[in-house]
């Protein structure tokens, strides 16, 4: 699911939206959550799993972190934390491009033997929610906040869905009072929806019709590609990619 599908704006958005001002202000978190792990999962519902599991041992972590009071046990404790993280990252995204890599460099040197590629998947969005729970733990480590006691409210911080697929990352202690308390009016509702329409606009108005092109040109073999249409599809691809992301 995408936020420009029909199935998310015309049935996910405005289910959740009825629910979410519909309810009590103590289960519109709850509400978010269910939402966001339920957008995420859209694609293929098992990596959801490891996106609790990061949650989990980093929520541990940070609490881990707050309660030590020696300084060489609170720097061992996110030390871990930070490898365990870039261990899990570097498992999904980067396990098979290594063995790939280790595999060519035993060719140079005339071995035969290569080790098996293990076909990895990549869970979408683990970059972003990797690097975003790690900016969480490295903040209470320094001491910038605390550990967040509410586990649901981290897993709310870190799988809500409009920033989950494509970031930006956000930063806990930006968003911490937020998660907790938030304001609602008519006009703060109007204006996410004027900047939601502006959002969408770029996207669908500009990004994709960028991509058209950008994909004519990217898919035509080397020896009909000319000078003028590999530099229109370099400047509609860079085109396509800034109003992707400021969308």
């Amino acid at each position: 699911m995408v936020f420009s599908s029909p199935g998310f704006l015309f049935v996910f958005l405005p289910l959740l939206l009825v629910l979410y001002y519909g309810l009590r202000s103590e289960l519109k978190n709850l509400v978010l959550l269910a939402a966001s792990l339920f957008f995420y999962s859209w694609g293929e519902p098992k990596y959801v799993f490891l996106m609790l599991l990061s949650i989990g041992f980093n929520y541990l972590f940070a609490l881990m972190i707050d309660a030590a009071e020696q300084a060489p046990t609170r720097k061992l404790f996110a030390a871990s934390c930070v490898f365990l993280n870039v261990w899990f990252l570097v498992y999904f995204k980067y396990w098979d491009f290594l063995i790939g890599a280790c595999n060519n460099l035993l060719a140079l040197f005339g071995s035969t033997f290569a080790f098996p590629l293990q076909r990895i998947a990549l869970p979408i969005g683990i970059s972003f929610f990797t690097f975003q729970i790690m900016s969480y733990t490295i903040d209470v480590y320094r001491g910038k906040v605390a550990a967040q006691k509410n586990p649901f409210h981290l897993a709310l911080y870190i799988s809500l869905f409009p920033q989950l697929i494509a970031g930006p990352i956000v930063r806990y202690i930006d968003v911490q009072n937020e998660i907790v308390h938030r304001t609602h009016t008519v006009e703060l509702f109007a204006e996410g929806l004027g900047r939601f329409s502006v959002g969408f606009s770029k996207k669908i108005l500009i990004a994709n019709q960028m991509s058209r092109v950008a994909d004519a040109a990217f898919t035509l073999p080397v020896d009909q590609l000319s000078a003028p249409m590999a530099w229109a599809g370099l400047l509609c691809y860079a085109i396509q990619i800034f109003f992707g992301f400021s969308a």
